[in-house]
């Protein structure tokens, strides 16, 4: 190949845990490959190691600051002019818009804009977001049409929402379904004994449902039903949606929730539990979801996007209307007091898992638009 490839994110750890893989796949495959983000929240010496370069760009997340941001741009500008990559693969929201709209300016070969869900400003539907839907028209259309370009969306709803804000042509469209899972890591598949669990994981965020879930949680133990209620995730408080630390705090008073913080060990997370919920507001695909199809676990989640995408409604899990913990609850409590049609589910969703999450079907997929976009530079 020999083609410079720069992958741009908002933060390291996120690069680790949905592309670091593909990234070495393009290594292989004989890209230059270089990575640059904006915040420095894991370590980078593995990266370093296997003979990547790192770059850091401030890269503000959680709103909008005019000097920050203005930051940003120039900092983008100054790296893309150093690398002059071939390939320019941006992945989250303010490095697809910005970096987009550089990489037009500047002219570089080819790009590959990465929107793994529309995030906050598409969920509320106030006249604040409304309003900043509408002022970030043009940077979406700009950023979203360059002439050698590949736009991948991981559910259907997220592509049509863009195509009818006229910022984006469906031709440049393509749907790959999540960042893959490694279905070797998850190989406990049979449940454990005792009392059932059910696990909520993901960033403790309003957005995500964590109040449903709790709610939910409370509601259930109110009705003597049995079972453990674990949230694993921690703070992001730089998402408007993230709890505080008090809030959190009060969390932990909860005596019907327990309370795990962040967990590294998915496989070992979820082999321990029975159930997987995910009560979400919207989402691109969420990867614990995928994880929980990989790991054999029936599932509860929201009839939203990206939630429902993720798996196939009462074969490998059930659907709930959002911001709604009694019918979450009932939801819970029947895969709780149905076992066997819960380990039914859960089975299916690993066939689901092999037959659409693999990573190497996901890494294959991203290589072949780079190849694609590649052959079109003259």
């Amino acid at each position: 190949m020999n083609k410079t490839l720069l992958i741009l994110v908002s933060h390291v750890s996120f690069f680790i845990s949905h592309r670091l893989d593909l990234a070495i796949a393009a290594k292989n495959m004989g890209y230059k490959v270089k990575i640059a983000f904006g915040e420095l929240d894991a370590d980078t010496k593995y990266l370093k190691d296997i003979g990547i370069d790192i770059f850091h760009v401030p890269i503000q997340r959680g709103g909008l600051n005019l000097l920050k941001d203005l930051k940003s741009l120039y900092s983008m500008w100054c790296l893309f002019r150093k690398v002059r990559p071939d390939i320019l693969h941006l992945v989250t929201i303010k490095p697809y818009l910005y970096g987009g709209v550089l990489a037009r300016l500047l002219k570089i070969p080819s790009v590959v804009t990465a929107i793994s869900g529309l995030g906050s400003l598409f969920i509320n539907n106030n006249y604040i977001s409304q309003y900043l839907r509408l002022l970030l028209v043009p940077f979406y259309r700009f950023a979203l049409n360059h002439s050698n370009q590949r736009v991948i969306v991981q559910n259907k709803e997220d592509a049509k929402v863009l195509v009818k804000m006229g910022v984006l042509n469906i031709q440049k469209v393509k749907l790959i379904r999540g960042s893959g899972v490694k279905l070797e890591e998850f190989n406990q598949l049979d449940e454990t004994g005792g009392i059932p669990t059910v696990c909520f994981a993901a960033r403790l965020l309003v957005d995500k449902g964590l109040y449903d879930f709790v709610a939910a949680a409370n509601l259930l133990k109110n009705r003597g039903v049995q079972a453990r209620f674990c949230l694993a995730g921690d703070l992001d408080r730089k998402n408007p949606t993230g709890i505080s630390k008090k809030e959190l705090n009060e969390l932990k008073e909860n005596k019907n929730i327990e309370v795990l913080g962040h967990q590294k060990d998915m496989a070992t997370l979820y082999a321990k539990s029975h159930v997987v919920c995910l009560p979400s507001y919207r989402e691109g695909l969420p990867k614990a979801l995928i994880e929980a199809a990989a790991a054999s676990r029936a599932i509860v989640t929201t009839n939203v996007p990206g939630c429902r995408d993720a798996i196939i409604p009462n074969k490998t899990g059930l659907l709930v209307p959002v911001n709604d913990p009694k019918k979450l609850a009932n939801a819970i409590q029947w895969l709780i007091e149905h076992p066997e049609e819960r380990i039914i589910m859960g089975k299916s969703g690993r066939q689901l898992a092999v037959r659409d999450f693999q990573i190497k079907k996901i890494i294959k997929k991203h290589l072949d638009i780079y190849k694609e976009l590649s052959e079109n530079i003259l």
